[in-house]
């Protein structure tokens, strides 16, 4: 069967939407960025998870991805696509797109830190922990400080980050069962 890959534009998902064309959208963020912000017709499958997910879907329905800023969903449009679906529409620019063209967004109630600024919290306290350590215990507590410097330097070369994905474990950054949640955070 032939496979369709395309990017698109929010505005075209936006249309697709409130027409209520045959279509799936799939959030491959993580939970705290889909609780606060996201499209309520979409379903959260983090990009790591995607493969083991998506069996419930139908290969031939159109399916759109969707992530912050249209990197992982366009990664996640190739996964797709090795699994067999057939129409796979990665949303460019993503959810930033999105809230650009001040397109509706639902929001958690009690939405916790983003990723990033859960990332720039700890990095920063081990920081400014080390630098003190170093001044009134031991010199040698400023390594841990490099560490972290070379940490960040490593991980925006890499474009990737270790210490978010360690954080994006921890309870609070998971839902129990985010599709079927009381607090309504998949709709659609």
């Amino acid at each position: 069967m032939f496979s369709k890959q395309h990017d698109c534009e929010v505005n075209e998902l936006y249309k697709s939407l409130i027409n209520k064309e045959r279509c799936t959208l799939i959030d491959v963020r993580e939970y705290p960025e889909y609780a606060s912000a996201r499209i309520s017709q979409a379903q959260l499958i983090p990009l790591g998870k995607l493969s083991s997910s998506v069996s419930h879907l139908e290969k031939s329905c159109p399916i759109y991805v969707i992530c912050r800023s249209g990197r992982r969903s366009k990664e996640a449009q190739q996964k797709l696509l090795a699994l067999g679906f057939t129409d796979v529409r990665n949303v460019n620019g993503g959810m930033l797109a999105w809230q650009s063209a001040k397109l509706p967004i639902e929001q958690s109630e009690k939405a916790i830190w983003s990723l990033e600024r859960q990332v720039r919290f700890v990095v920063g306290l081990i920081v400014l922990l080390a630098s003190l350590l170093s001044f009134f215990v031991a010199q040698s507590f400023i390594w841990v400080a490099a560490f972290m410097g070379a940490g960040l330097v490593f991980a925006a070369v890499t474009d990737s980050c270790a210490m978010g994905m360690l954080i994006a474990q921890l309870p609070w950054n998971r839902a129990n069962d985010v599709n079927n949640s009381k607090a309504g955070l998949q709709r659609g």
